[in-house]
């Protein structure tokens, strides 16, 4: 099994893409080994001493370390702990996983800008930030500002801001008038 690694933007996070289908479908962040029963991958990587978070993605994992660890002291035992789940047989998750994210809020009469703007976040920006082994997700709309949740390495990045303004913002506002900023929740 090769397992390819990818620097992201956030330097404490780093993407591994193993070859092959993780989640399929959908995300699922982990922000500490108490979190992270329904995931044995998770388990097995925060068995590593210095991981803090693990972003399990369509067909990436992404590992946050902590500050006082070095990618290369930690990046074999995870490389290894990898392989050996997916030699397992094991599933990345066990269980359920409805109900993961936050609900959603706006007023009923802008579900036909939240629909917008939800189309492009899915079409246009996702699919950039999984490149970056993170994800954003649509969480409210009011009175023109458009919420979203960072997660994996987009959580915490020190360019996640520019990525908001410079980025997910001016696009939005340029395809949806409505739309006058964007904010992280």
């Amino acid at each position: 099994m090769f397992i390819q690694t990818e620097a992201t933007p956030n330097p404490a996070t780093m993407k591994f893409l193993p070859g092959q289908p993780v989640l399929g479908e959908g995300v699922l962040d982990i922000k500490s080994a108490e979190d992270a029963d329904r995931s044995p991958l998770a388990a097995r990587l925060f068995a590593v001493p210095g991981v803090t978070a693990v972003f399990l993605g369509g067909d990436f994992v992404t590992v946050t370390k902590s500050g006082d660890s070095e990618w290369q002291h930690i990046k074999p035992a995870i490389l290894g702990g990898i392989m050996e789940h997916f030699l397992s047989g094991a599933p990345a998750v066990v269980g359920d996983d409805s109900g993961q994210a936050d609900d959603e809020f706006y007023d009923t009469k802008d579900a036909d800008v939240v629909a917008q703007i939800k189309e492009l976040l899915d079409t246009r920006v996702r699919p950039a930030v999984a490149n970056d082994g993170g994800d954003i997700s649509f969480r409210g709309f009011k009175d023109g500002i458009v919420f979203v949740h960072m997660q994996g390495a987009c959580s915490g990045c020190p360019s996640s801001t520019a990525t908001l303004r410079s980025g997910v913002q001016n696009l939005l506002r340029h395809y949806v008038p409505e739309v006058v900023e964007v904010q992280p929740v």
